[in-house]
């Protein structure tokens, strides 16, 4: 689920996008493998949201677009820090999340 959110976000450029376009997909199979595999909803849907909003700051992304406008900057001079606060600090925490939630279940 993580994995399947993370591409779509990165794809479409958008976390709202990228998420409603898997949930219409695989949103019934993925509440039956909780259910089978006795996953508590709550944390499937944290993780569902973390996810979604790792990959969806890529280059194309119309709110980098903005910002970058906004503050007269190209990607070359600011894209790192975009990647470094944005993406990897998301990534971090969603690793974070999957391993507690495997460990301890909903929180």
């Amino acid at each position: 689920m993580a994995l399947s959110m993370n591409v779509l976000a990165a794809l479409t450029g958008t976390a709202s996008g990228g998420m409603a376009i898997v949930l219409n997909a695989f949103g019934a199979d993925f509440m039956r493998l909780a259910t089978d595999y006795h996953i508590d909803p709550e944390l499937m849907h944290r993780i569902t949201t973390m996810s979604a909003g790792t990959l969806d700051a890529l280059p194309h992304n119309g709110t980098v677009l903005l910002l970058l406008q906004i503050s007269g900057l190209t990607h070359r001079e600011s894209y790192l820090d975009m990647v470094m606060t944005v993406i990897v600090s998301c990534i971090i925490a969603l690793a974070a999340v999957l391993v507690l939630g495997s460990i301890f279940g909903s929180f």
